[in-house]
């Protein structure tokens, strides 16, 4: 074989050979690439799960967000023995207006209250917003929605099995508190229905009263990505509004 056509074919048997090493390699790399940007997020929230349940150590995640919540008494209503009264309470809470421009509107991520269900067991941090840090922390506002007093319509989030596990328990007639730094809200809930994740009919935050949607991954002990969303609703019993034109 003339010593052209010998090295050549050396040549080719190298590439040849190196080509067999490499492309599995490069290969492999890419599945491993993919594979990892599909489950680490879920392994990461998996395990921020987990370790709420099985770690004793209570967490302070306060560095991590700003928080403007003040508790007020301002709009309390109790239960009173005489009907009437409370009645004409709720009238006057209803009824008064609070300057938009008197209070300090939250930010992105802002904790600016707490939302309770007695009745289910709630009693978590509100936030405005509903990314993971804000529903790591409590439940979340949606922004494209509205907050207490504003009257439009509220879309609450929140982890099935942490801060709103307890909305299994959610029934019509319960009440839910919302207190902030510039009034206290009350609403009662209405109703409870299930619905496909990408079921954006079942909420509608174009209607102009103000209306308590609050909703939760279902089922409520399943950890991770879940088909069904349970949405519990409610409407708007007292609580002052806000002047957008103050």
């Amino acid at each position: 074989m003339p010593e052209h056509h010998r090295r050549h074919h050396s040549s080719h048997r190298s590439l040849n050979g190196k080509n067999f090493i490499i492309l599995p390699v490069v290969f492999s790399i890419i599945i491993l690439g993919v594979a990892a940007v599909i489950v680490i997020p879920t392994f990461i929230r998996f395990y921020d799960i987990a370790s709420f349940f099985i770690s004793d150590v209570k967490i302070d995640y306060s560095d991590e967000y700003r928080n403007i919540y003040v508790p007020t008494s301002e709009g309390l209503v109790e239960e009173s023995s005489q009907p009437e009264t409370s009645q004409t309470e709720k009238k006057k809470l209803t009824s008064k207006t609070i300057p938009i421009t008197s209070i300090e509107y939250p930010r992105y991520s802002d904790q600016f209250g707490e939302l309770i269900i007695e009745d289910c067991g709630i009693k978590v941090p509100l936030f405005f917003g509903d990314g993971d840090l804000q529903l790591n922390n409590g439940v979340g506002i949606y922004t494209g929605s509205s907050i207490p007093g504003y009257g439009k319509p509220i879309l609450v989030a929140g982890h099935n099995v942490t801060y709103f596990n307890g909305l299994k328990y959610a029934k019509e007639g319960q009440i839910v508190l919302i207190r902030t730094s510039y009034g206290n809200y009350r609403y009662e809930i209405t109703g409870v229905e299930v619905h496909d994740k990408d079921d954006t009919s079942a909420y509608d935050l174009g209607a102009e009263e103000e209306t308590l949607t609050m909703y939760t991954c279902y089922p409520f002990d399943m950890v991770g990505l879940t088909p069904n969303r349970c949405f519990v609703y409610a409407k708007f019993l007292s609580g002052p509004a806000l002047d957008r034109y103050n």
